[in-house]
């Protein structure tokens, strides 16, 4: 083989987007394929725990799209780049304004770093149709980065039926929740929906295909079909009684948001583009790339069966709460509270229990979703109502595995911050709160066996944070030593001393 054909493919191919439900899934499967991959993440610990992690073809670069100088960085030297990020995301505001600056800075970068190829995942809708503004924003993030002089490679998709994507969440608790809905028009609405492991055999395989340099492709099943035949379909997968689907047309896109907002785990700010996007019809026109990249399609029926088995084997390998930063924690463990911005209300609390670590790790780690929060359930399931009111993401996103936690994962309306087993968990709160909040979990081996401390943390916004702190205050007694309790049960262990209260100096 030429020397210059060995030095393109000892130059990595780059992927944005790395630990997002797509990326999440490419990365591994690019390593596989025997590619060397540069994954750009804002959050190189969201990666720690993959198994693919220590890969020793794979590089971890922090950079973020809207700092135009990491990017920069990050694409030099690559030959390809996969552009799978959007910021349609419940931490931004505009989020069609956030992808045209990051689509922007991902062009230039590419250019300025000898990068030959974009290859970039987009949505299926035609422009002259009123497309939806999550759709309309696909589109414009196509043209900015075809407007730079690296040529793009642009796979439009429908819907993506997978294990823990936002559209089959969506799918998934609207059946299992509804016996009788009452649904907007859009269930009428043609859609040609796209088994995930299809996309990613696309997304993969053009690497090889030139002919697909500079174009755009349609991709999708074979079928077309109506949302409601999907949920249908779903509903006997699931072998569910038959639902009662009742379409009428005073349903706007807005109030189907609140809708799904209110019965799926997916927040407000991420229910209402794609509540909006449903309207749209979404079919392909285009079919080169089944000539040019033969594979087998799956059917909806068939993408729906394996989707619901990986998650009956607790084998979701990523979900669409993937996405997004981790909320910053320094402040919780520094000892400083003016570095923090303020004071920091603290509650430790302190059970010894005769076990080790190694055997009580496994409760701690699998604290939440389905499982619980071994103590006053009732109590959590109300503060998740209250915070799904207040337009915040409530219990229902549960965990991506009951069997497994990495940092990253979304865990009820808590963010898996850090992971360190079997010694130490922290969560940082997702919920609307008047301020910042952490939960830590410590493991220290004694001489009596294991010290666990339960420690919650919480940095005040202003007087009404104060407030908030003391009038929650009073539950602390009763569910966190209740936790610890039940941690201690659900394990069989002996408890030696406490549950108590630490005082902050402790």
């Amino acid at each position: 083989m030429p020397d210059v054909q060995l030095s393109e493919i000892s130059r990595p191919v780059l992927v944005a987007g790395a630990t997002g439900y797509i990326g999440g899934r490419l990365v591994p499967r690019l390593l596989e394929a025997g590619h060397r991959v540069r994954a750009v993440v804002r959050t190189p610990a969201k990666l720690d725990d993959r198994p693919w992690s220590h890969h020793p073809a794979l590089e971890v670069v922090r950079g973020d799209l809207l700092d135009r100088e990491s990017m920069m960085e990050a694409a030099r030297g690559c030959r390809a780049a996969y552009y799978l990020v959007h910021s349609m995301q419940s931490q931004v505001s505009d989020f069609a304004d956030t992808d045209r600056r990051a689509a922007r800075n991902m062009a230039d970068a590419a250019a300025a770093g000898g990068v030959e190829r974009i290859i970039y995942l987009s949505g299926l809708g035609e422009e002259d149709n009123g497309l939806s503004r999550h759709l309309r924003s696909r589109t414009e993030v196509a043209r900015i980065l075809g407007e730079g002089p690296v040529p793009v490679t642009v796979f439009r998709a429908a819907m993506i039926i997978g294990s823990g994507s936002a559209s089959f969440e969506i799918l998934r608790y609207l059946m299992d929740r509804l016996p009788v809905m009452i649904t907007p028009r859009w269930v009428s609405t043609l859609c040609q929906p796209i088994g995930v492991r299809n996309v990613l055999h696309y997304l993969i395989a053009c690497l090889d295909v030139p002919e697909t340099i500079g174009q755009t492709f349609d991709i999708g099943q074979e079928e077309v079909i109506t949302y409601r035949r999907l949920m249908e379909i779903y509903a006997e997968e699931a072998g569910l009684p038959r639902r009662l689907i009742i379409p009428v047309p005073f349903l706007t896109p807005r109030l189907s948001s609140y809708w799904i907002h209110l019965v799926t785990p997916l927040p407000a700010a991420l229910a209402r583009p794609l509540a909006e996007g449903l309207s749209n019809p979404v079919v392909c026109r285009d079919f080169r790339i089944r000539e040019l990249i033969p594979q087998q399609l799956l059917d909806c029926r068939e993408a729906i069966r394996r989707a619901m088995d990986r998650m009956r084997q607790q084998q979701v390998e990523t979900s669409w709460t993937d996405s997004g930063l981790v909320p910053q924690a320094e402040w919780s463990i520094s000892g400083d509270p003016g570095w923090a911005g303020g004071t920091i209300y603290d509650d430790s609390r302190r059970v010894v229990l005769r076990a080790s670590p190694e055997e009580i790790w496994p409760a701690v780690a699998g604290i939440g979703g389905s499982t619980g929060w071994y103590y006053a359930d009732w109590l959590w399931v109300l503060r998740g109502k209250i915070d799904r009111v207040a337009g915040g993401v409530g219990l229902r996103r549960g965990r991506r595995s009951k069997l497994e936690i990495r940092p990253g994962d979304a865990l009820d309306f808590w963010r898996v911050v850090q992971v360190q087993r079997p010694t130490r968990l922290l969560l940082a709160a997702e919920m609307k709160l008047p301020g910042q909040a952490v939960l830590a979990f410590h493991l220290n081996r004694t001489d009596q066996g294991t010290e666990l401390l339960q420690i919650a943390r919480f940095m005040p916004r202003g007087l009404f944070g104060i407030l908030y702190w003391y009038a929650v205050y009073p539950f602390h007694n009763y569910v966190f030593n209740g936790m610890l309790r039940g941690i201690a049960a659900s394990v069989g262990a002996t408890v030696v001393t406490g549950p108590e209260r630490l005082r902050p100096a402790d």
